[in-house]
């Protein structure tokens, strides 16, 4: 009987956001509670479902996982590592065949720039030298050279959107299954460009990213002995040294064929690194535009505030541009806990005086002051709409907390207690607010809306508000990271 070790760390840390992310915002699993996640449709799923495929037993440690956000309190990795360590005391005298892993790759503490590789420095001497170690990670990793040299596999998304997740995850588990079978264990080989990419310029459906999955993919098809070419966008919020694009080879063939391939990964994406770094444009230039002509719905997406990058998801950018421009048949989505509360026991169709939103992003103009129609309240849990959504990596099943529909001015306000990405079209459904019917809708987002959303807009623009996401790298303290780094240096052609 085949014995695998697993354990699941997912955290994307921005760490210029001050409010510091404590163990109460994860969700953590202990032991055997992993096996919840077996149907769930999040990657963890994948390698539970294959490795039941496979006959394995799995071995669960830790499973640790919240929603991007601020700097973590290492507290939180050290309760993880705690609880790995005590799963394994269990297991003294039990022959672990392997270990796999999943990770998000950009998790960020406040004593450790690099989690990720010191789970793998510390669980490497607990276990045989060749025991195999493989997993899957997040497109969005800064992948780290210790990430590299201590992992024989790691299997990258390579969509983004990442509708690919639990595939991804299959993928690793199979590969995994093949080295256990013959014994051959594979090779990582780590490359890092002097290149910084935000999330707006890193989706899979536009160049670079687009030109630099497809040469991956004709390199695992071209190369002898390559099993996987990953084209890691990196998160650009996280200053660390390691912060950007990085690309990984896991090879069993020549190690200089595996360099090599390297090398044609990284010119080609210092050949195509402007295209990285889009502008974004002007909230009041494109309402003017669009307002005449546009028939909707229309989308408004705010990279600054987006709450996949791990930014407070309570700015007011676009809803100060709505009611400048007296938009009305217009939604948008905040995150406000304090607006929430004071609804409390308003009767729908009701009125309520609220100050909404700009209470946590430090770029706002502050809270915005109406008196608003209450629509409905709930307690904001619903099902995705899409199993293969972006959100999928949670699971099925999304908590927004108690949450409340309020109108102002023609205006639908979503009011979530938690901050929840806007990747699934069941969020406002499942709320009352029925997005097609909608003349402008405001999204906090950056790239992994897509799926959901363009199907239904006719137009979709990528405005600049005020927020900690922004697109303009150069306006952040960056202090840890290696120099130079594009766009932040010139770095030559």
């Amino acid at each position: 009987m085949t014995r695998v070790l697993f354990a699941n760390l997912f955290h994307e840390t921005h760490t210029f956001l001050p409010e510091p992310t404590r163990l109460s915002d994860f969700e953590a699993l202990k032991g055997e509670e992993t096996f919840r996640r077996l149907g769930d449709g999040s990657n963890i799923d994948g390698f539970l479902s294959r490795a039941r495929a496979h006959g394995w037993t799995v071995l669960p440690t830790a499973d640790y996982q919240a929603m991007p956000s601020g700097t973590v309190d290492h507290q939180v990795f050290e309760s993880f590592w705690a609880d790995i360590e005590r799963e394994m005391a269990k297991l003294k005298g039990t022959a672990i065949d392997a270990v796999y892993l999943s990770l998000h790759g950009a998790m960020v503490t406040d004593r450790e720039v690099d989690p990720e590789g010191e789970l793998l420095a510390r669980l490497r001497p607990l276990l045989p030298p060749e025991t195999p170690m493989f997993g899957v990670f997040d497109l969005h990793a800064n992948f780290t050279r210790r990430m590299a040299e201590l992992s024989d596999c790691l299997v990258a998304y390579r969509e983004n959107p990442h509708i690919d997740a639990r595939d991804s995850a299959v993928r690793a588990t199979d590969l995994l299954a093949e080295a256990l079978k013959t014994g051959r264990t594979p090779k990582t080989y780590w490359r890092h460009p002097p290149l910084m990419w935000p999330p707006t310029g890193v989706g899979t459906a536009d160049t670079p990213m687009r030109d630099l999955e497809a040469t991956a993919r004709r390199i695992e098809a071209e190369v002898p002995g390559v099993l996987v070419a990953n084209v890691v966008a990196g998160f650009a919020f996280a200053d660390v040294p390691d912060v950007g694009v990085s690309f990984t080879i896991v090879s069993g063939g020549d190690p200089e064929a595996a360099e090599a391939a390297l090398d044609r990964l990284e010119a080609e994406a210092i050949r195509l690194k402007e295209a990285g770094v889009p502008r974004d444009q002007s909230v009041d230039e494109v309402l003017e535009k669009i307002l005449p002509v546009e028939q909707g719905p229309v989308l408004l997406v705010e990279p600054s505030d987006n709450i996949g990058g791990g930014t407070t998801g309570d700015g007011t950018g676009i809803l100060r541009a709505l009611l400048r421009h007296k938009v009305r048949e217009a939604a948008v989505i905040i995150a406000d806990p304090e607006s929430v509360a004071a609804i409390g026991k308003t009767l729908v169709g009701d009125s309520v005086s609220l100050t909404v939103g700009g209470k946590r992003n430090p770029f706002d103009e502050g809270p915005v002051t109406m008196t608003a129609t209450l629509r409905s309240k709930s307690d904001g849990r619903f099902t995705l709409e899409d199993p293969r959504s972006h959100l999928a990596t949670f699971g099925l099943a999304i908590d927004m907390g108690p949450s409340a529909v309020v109108e102002h001015e023609g205006i639908q306000i979503l009011l979530t207690s938690r901050k929840i990405p806007p990747w699934d079209l069941g969020q406002l459904r499942s709320q009352g607010i029925e997005p097609t019917t909608l003349k402008v809708i405001g999204i906090k987002a950056a790239v992994a809306h897509r799926r959901a959303y363009d199907p239904i807009t006719v137009a979709s623009y990528t405005v600049a508000t005020p927020g900690p996401g922004m697109s303009d790298l150069t306006k952040f303290p960056y202090k840890k990271a290696k120099r130079p780094l594009y766009p932040l240096d010139d770095i030559g052609a």
